[in-house]
């Protein structure tokens, strides 16, 4: 009798089938990831303070360097990996949905189980998208202000707000902003809660969630803006708010993987 080849005994990974969404969907989330971030233990806020904290280190090392144009970059970079920060709350969403405690929880168990590879991998691809959204910004910096270095973040602003070259940095740079949140999107909309619910690969994550920007353009982009949005608000007072938009936008996105990716 012969003996199977082994390459037939491999199972086929492919990818998930997809739900058209729609704004309503993105409400639905949205309400569903308050309801998760009120009912879910308080610990989950302390987990979450390490990305306001992370985000006030690095604009206190910004100006305590001197470093100003590259305060803005960071601090609108920094939310390209906001979903490989929320982890935890994606896994926290996933129990509490399918009737598990989540008070002995120990919400970044996915970094450490058989789908830790996968994880990472996409986070890399985000943190590859993060560097190379701040060489671009540096390298449109040095374009338009040359070796210019101002000494506080007062003389900067005006400069930026009241010349031509500043206004070309704000728009040229809000548009590249724009691009690189876009891919950032494209690969991150549903990956990690993907690999957490169904163990599949990296390359297939990015690919379904790809897909579900690629055949969802309006309602994904919209999504897009108002994760911006909430993010924006949550910097303001110096990055704090961002303990309370972060996790309400984490477990967000597992209820829109849910109504995004079918079953």
């Amino acid at each position: 009798m012969a003996i199977p080849h082994a390459a037939s005994a491999r199972s086929v990974v492919t990818r998930p089938n997809l739900r058209r969404i729609e704004v309503s969907d993105l409400k639905t989330a949205l309400l569903k990831g308050v309801e998760d971030f009120m009912v879910l233990p308080t610990h989950v806020l302390f987990l979450i303070a390490i990305y306001p904290v992370a985000g006030v280190i690095i604009a206190a090392a910004t100006f305590e360097s001197d470093l100003l144009p590259i305060l803005f970059p960071l601090a609108s970079g920094f939310a390209l990996i906001g979903p490989f920060a929320a982890i935890g709350l994606y896994e926290l969403s996933r129990r509490r949905e399918l009737g598990l405690p989540v008070a002995e929880t120990r919400p970044f168990a996915p970094l450490t189980g058989h789908n830790a590879g996968s994880i990472l991998a996409v986070g890399f691809v985000l943190m590859l998208i993060l560097v190379a959204w701040i060489i671009t910004a540096m390298g449109l910096y040095r374009a338009l202000f040359g070796s210019e270095t101002y000494g506080s973040v007062f003389t900067f602003a005006e400069v930026v707000l009241t010349t031509p070259r500043g206004w070309m940095l704000i728009v040229i740079g809000n548009l590249v902003g724009a691009a690189f949140s876009l891919i950032a999107l494209a690969v991150s909309a549903v990956s990690f809660p993907l690999i957490i619910d169904r163990g599949v690969d990296a390359g297939t994550a990015i690919e379904t969630s790809t897909a579900l920007l690629r055949e969802n353009p309006r309602t994904m982009v919209t999504w897009g803006l108002v994760v911006a949005g909430l993010l924006v608000l949550g910097m303001v007072p110096l990055f704090v708010g961002l303990a309370l938009v972060l996790p309400i936008l984490g477990h967000a996105t597992w209820h829109l993987y849910r109504r995004a990716v079918a079953p």
